[in-house]
């Protein structure tokens, strides 16, 4: 066996425990928690504070300790005070200094020890954490060594509080140089809540001369109601030996001597003194300091012109009602023309008209409903537990008619107008902010229709407002930054159920909206100089993702890719195809390539020559959104087509209305005439399916087999192969 060696500081050392109140070698209760945590966190039986003697060893904390031999030469400790940093050894038997120790050859059965140093601020060793095992633990990993240093920085801070208190109870001063003449009311007091001494700004504060507190009880400075709180914390720290660890209140209700209440702000501290615990109140009457801020708490949640919320308490309540979550409806509301209140009647009378509008929104919400004005003269109001628009769009008619009745301010009759924009959760947006712009967006296409309208919101909406605010810029960051990516929507033999290809559809992942579909940013991309270049990105990464598709159990899996038209007039996208094709091992057959009317109607020889050249090299020609159009029957002669898809609003009205269900069944028939294959977009419910399987249209896709989704998630149903069809 190994013994520990003795420091070079060895007297140092102990002069430096006996700084920290360890010469009675007692227990330090604030450590308990920690050591507790500590087994529980390592899953070990035995975990300690270990402080070490001159020629023997004693617990500070410990959990699952029993009889054990305290003896300084055969502490694991005491070699662990020797090392910079931790202590491990994985198992005592295979260690040269404690294979024949005691501890582990004797009835304690040390296997394995973790321990980390403890040391005085000054850098001198005091003892250590540690966690003992009856067993060994050869994966003692370098995180669990991070989260044992970490439980010892904790148990050296309160060590460290443990020395302060200690220095500072052994040299203490008397009352009267301490707090004698001091302005700060301090109040000194007994276990027994005995008032030992307080000073003159004590016995001022609560209405007293300086001889009426000494040997009184501390409860005559507070309200008989709170004396409960005082009586525990202190009985508490009693028990304990020390405030260290406890959570103690920090506020309580003040009693003057002629009966009046104040709020008293209330810093306790704790000392012993000949084995007997002594306490410190340091008082303040924060009365005025919580009224100013009670103020500063109206300011920041209430419009102080009207008395409405304002903006920033409408959002909270937004975002806590959708949190529930609650169905909810959120109204805009603008006043129409009131600048022209302002600049003809002035700004006192236009804050008249203001206050007038809040009365009356306020007379039209109930609790827990909430009207606020978030700024000029916009107002807003939530309402929860509205789920039905109609019912949205009544209420958005009353606060309308309600603003529109004629005002009276000083001998004046004013009028006033209103548009208000409509949003419901969770049928618009589940999220507080989304919600709010929706209602944003529709109050802007209220205004834009005239005066004095509601509008409720549609996706359509957002979409034309991110048009308007995409700039080339962002285009062109979307670009080099990688922001696009591709999601896949599954098409599927409408015969056997089985997803055979699907459709990759381009999605920018814009770092302030999230994913953005094509029609937010398609015809800025389009119409711009960038929509050659991403179209080389979705025809390589989507043949890309189909090769390892194909590569890994979907054999006979197609991609399908939307060309855009600059691709066919930027380089020789014939070429550009056969080598995407050739770089990713696809054969042409895998891919097909989708037109749309637009790029057809041009009847440009470019885009028909290259067209032609991929049919013959095998690659698919699909004809997209197969019947919006004008020209689509005189095309399918000329262009060299593979497959007609059918558009989504004709499958989605074809088992109700006539017209549909005619086009549907022409178009079905053309292709059969033209030798072409088909395949329906817009395919929602089993009725449509069985529809379009019996009119022998070949293949599907829509959201009865899945929206577009991430390669990820696309992956999962691959696996699934076939889709339930019967039944």
């Amino acid at each position: 066996m190994k013994c520990p060696a003795v420091l070079a500081n060895e007297q140092e050392r102990l002069a430096a425990l006996y700084e920290h109140g360890f010469d009675d070698e007692g227990l330090v209760p604030s450590l308990d928690p920690i050591v507790q945590i500590a087994a529980r966190m390592f899953d070990m039986p035995v975990a300690a504070v270990n402080m070490i003697g001159s020629d023997h060893v004693f617990f500070a904390a410990a959990v699952g300790v029993g009889e054990t031999d305290m003896r300084r030469d055969v502490s694991f400790c005491a070699h662990a005070i020797n090392q910079a940093q931790i202590m491990v050894v994985p198992d005592t038997t295979l260690d040269e200094r404690f294979h024949d120790n005691p501890l582990v050859t004797g009835d304690a059965n040390v296997r394995f020890y973790a321990g980390v140093p403890l040391r005085s601020p000054g850098g001198l060793s005091l003892g250590a954490l540690c966690v003992i095992d009856n067993k060994p633990h050869l994966n003692f990993s370098e995180d669990d060594q991070r989260r044992l240093l970490e439980l010892a920085h904790i148990v050296s801070d309160r060590l460290e509080l443990r020395r302060i208190e200690t220095s500072s109870n052994r040299h203490r001063p008397t009352f009267e140089k301490y707090a004698g003449n001091s302005t700060t009311p301090v109040v000194w007091f007994d276990e027994q809540l005995q008032i030992i001494a307080w000073n003159a700004a004590a016995a001022l504060s609560h209405g007293y001369s300086l001889s009426e507190g000494v040997n009184q009880s501390v409860d005559m400075l507070v309200p008989e109601r709170d004396r409960s709180i005082l009586h525990e914390t202190i009985a508490k720290a009693v028990a304990a030996d020390t405030l260290g660890h406890l959570d103690t209140f920090s506020e309580i209700s003040g009693l003057r001597k002629d009966g009046t209440r104040f709020l008293l702000g209330f810093s306790l501290f704790a000392w012993k003194e000949s084995g007997k615990m002594r306490f410190e109140a340091i008082l303040k009457d924060i009365t005025e300091q919580r009224m100013e801020e009670a103020e500063l708490r109206l300011r920041a949640n209430v419009d102080l012109l009207t008395g409405l919320a304002n903006r920033a308490r409408f959002y909270r309540v937004v975002e806590d009602t959708l949190t529930v979550p609650k169905p909810a409806a959120v109204f805009m509301i603008d006043l129409d023309g009131f600048k022209d209140v302002n600049d003809t009647l002035g700004h006192t009378l236009g804050d008249a008209v203001l206050k007038q509008v809040a009365v009356q929104l306020a007379q039209l919400v109930n609790v827990p409903g909430l009207a606020a004005r978030i700024g000029g003269d916009e107002f807003a109001i939530v309402v929860p537990n509205i789920v039905n628009a109609e019912v949205a769009m009544e209420l958005a008619e009353k606060i309308i008619q309600q603003i529109a009745m004629p005002i009276l301010i000083d001998g004046h009759e004013v009028r006033v107008a209103a548009s208000c924009g409509v949003a419901l959760a969770p049928l618009h947006a589940q999220e507080a902010l989304e919600l709010v712009s929706d209602a944003d967006l529709a109050l802007f296409k209220a205004k834009m229709s005239g005066r004095g309208r509601v509008f409720l919101f549609t996706p359509a909406l957002r979409m034309e407002a991110v048009a308007r605010r995409l700039y080339a810029m962002e285009l062109h960051r979307a670009v080099d930054q990688g922001e696009f990516l591709l999601y896949y929507q599954p098409q599927v033999n409408l015969n056997t159920g089985a997803v055979i290809g699907a459709e990759a559809l381009l999605r920018w992942h814009h770092p302030k909206r999230g994913v953005l579909t094509p029609i937010s940013f398609l015809p800025a991309l389009e119409d711009g100089p960038l929509a050659a270049i991403v179209g080389s990105w979705i025809l390589d990464e989507a043949c890309a993702q189909a090769a390892y598709w194909r590569r890994n159990g979907a054999s006979e899996f197609r991609i399908g890719v939307n060309l855009f038209e600059a691709q066919f007039h930027v380089g020789n996208v014939v070429q550009e195809v056969m080598d995407v094709l050739a770089r990713h091992g696809l054969p042409p057959e895998a891919l097909e390539l989708e037109i749309t009317e637009n790029i057809a109607l041009d009847n440009d020889e470019v885009v028909l020559n290259a067209l032609r050249k991929l049919k013959i090299y095998g690659v698919g020609i699909a004809f997209d959104d197969f019947g919006t159009g004008y020209a689509s029957l005189s095309l399918l002669k000329t262009y060299p087509l593979t497959r007609i898809k059918i558009d989504r609003s004709f499958v989605h009205g074809m088992l109700e209305h006539k017209q549909d269900d005619s086009v549907v069944c022409a178009t079905l028939d053309i292709a059969h005439g033209f030798d072409l294959h088909t395949i329906a977009e817009g395919i929602e419910t089993k009725s449509q399916y069985h529809y379009l399987k019996e009119k022998q249209c070949e293949e599907g896709q829509g959201s009865l087999f899945g929206k577009p989704m991430p390669a990820t998630q696309f992956a999962s149903l691959i696996g699934i192969r076939h889709f339930p069809s019967a039944a």
